[in-house]
């Protein structure tokens, strides 16, 4: 497997990284042109994400069928539905994981459907996996440099960059920390911290609220709220139906690899159909 040198340690260790981690760096390997602005400075030119009528089939069975959504700048989407409905193959396919049948990505007008992953986040498209993307045995701040170090900035914007992002993300004091005694909602705001680091357009969230304890939930819908006000349009996809549609400001349902109900949270839960098919009659926001 790949692996970096330990730059923030100062040595020549070697980390090993895991594949899904390659996301991360690949981009910023990549792309030696990045230019990050102020990390607080708030985006006002709109950007919008659109997915249309995206198709996908496995083995001669269609399990996205014409699915259509769109994330603007300063905004949430939830990405929800049951079991094999088909919104995890719909999230892969928004950010490349999964190529799809039929069907295009774009960011405004420019058409991404055929980009890898790391090409869509050389253009402003991030991605926080399900999956913990840290380096255990690093501490909070040497995990932060390990993305800075690459990008094409000095030794002083680095430092600087890492304490606003630590700051911004409410972890500073736990900088000298391992990331292994880390608790769940603090591995995801340094999670976050990562993704930001390349000053994303888009945050595309894969089960945020999984496996953390109900404090650290509160914790992570504070980061997007935060994330939202700096105009960085963010797509959640999660299992915990509830905490995401308390996050967002629409939502689509997909039942049968399809879009069955999509609005404000509140029309989602008074909706007839979406609670047949998927919440239940006794749900309530």
């Amino acid at each position: 497997m790949p692996g970096i040198n330990n730059f923030a340690a100062g040595s020549l260790e070697t980390i090993t990284i895991n594949p899904i981690l390659c996301h991360w760096l690949c981009p910023i390997i990549v792309v030696k042109s990045v230019i990050i602005l102020n990390l607080k400075e708030k985006r006002y030119h709109m950007t919008t994400l659109y997915l249309q009528d995206l198709v996908k089939s496995y083995s001669g069975r269609r399990v996205v069928n014409s699915v259509s959504l769109n994330v603007r700048s300063g905004e949430v989407v939830g990405l929800l539905g049951p079991n094999g409905a088909g919104k995890t193959t719909t999230f892969y396919m928004s950010i490349g994981l999964v190529r799809p049948d039929g069907g295009r990505v774009l960011l405004d007008e420019e058409n991404i459907t055929d980009l890898p992953m790391y090409q869509r986040a050389r253009k402003g498209v991030g991605y926080l996996p399900q999956e913990t993307s840290i380096f255990r045995k690093l501490t909070v701040r040497q995990n932060l440099m390990a993305i800075l170090e690459i990008l094409p900035i000095n030794a002083a914007e680095r430092a600087e960059r890492a304490d606003m992002l630590l700051e911004e993300l409410g972890i500073k004091h736990l900088q000298k920390q391992k990331a292994s005694v880390l608790s769940g909602g603090e591995k995801r705001r340094l999670e976050i911290s990562r993704a930001l680091a390349t000053n994303p357009s888009f945050i595309l969230l894969d089960e945020p609220f999984a496996g953390i304890d109900p404090l650290a939930v509160t914790d992570i819908k504070n980061i997007i709220i935060h994330l939202k006000r700096r105009g960085i349009g963010i797509l959640i996809s999660d299992h915990n139906v509830r905490e995401t549609l308390g996050a967002c400001d629409s939502a689509y349902i997909l039942v049968d690899g399809q879009v069955l109900e999509s609005g404000p949270p509140d029309q989602i839960a008074a909706s007839e159909a979406v609670c047949q098919a998927y919440l239940g009659d006794e749900f309530q926001l």
